[in-house]
């Protein structure tokens, strides 16, 4: 349940009431609305492997992961490396909103395992074993 009174709130500002949501960029809309929750109709194939390979039931840590913007371009926040990752710019961007934090949600696990992500030079230097 919300604690805004004023239903024009996110008319006269920009949402971002919590600290989380100033640093993300972002608001975090599903804390009011249940219907913001993923579809996963809308799951890609990615997602489905990744899902059924992890042994899980559904999207768990990836259900607050969203399609954002950085300066204009579609991007991702990784609360990991505490930046965003944008899209590459020749990639399309779904009509709808669902399939777009789909396929935020991909990037954003495809990022955390690539070589490219800050947190492999982490574990390389300090892991003990």
């Amino acid at each position: 349940m919300s604690d805004v009174k004023d239903i024009d709130h996110f008319l006269k500002t920009d949402g971002l009431d919590t600290e989380r949501e100033k640093v993300i960029g972002q608001h975090i809309g599903y804390r009011y609305d249940v219907n913001l929750l993923p579809d996963y109709d809308k799951l890609t194939p990615f997602l489905k492997d990744y899902i059924e390979i992890m042994g899980w039931d559904d999207l768990n840590w990836l259900e607050d992961v969203h399609m954002g913007y950085e300066e204009g371009s579609p991007a991702v926040f990784d609360r990991n490396a505490n930046g965003w990752i944008r899209l590459p710019s020749d990639m399309e961007l779904p009509d709808n909103q669902q399939d777009r934090d789909m396929m935020a949600r991909e990037l954003l696990i495809k990022f955390q395992m690539s070589d490219r992500h800050p947190m492999r030079d982490l574990n390389k230097a300090y892991r003990k074993f």
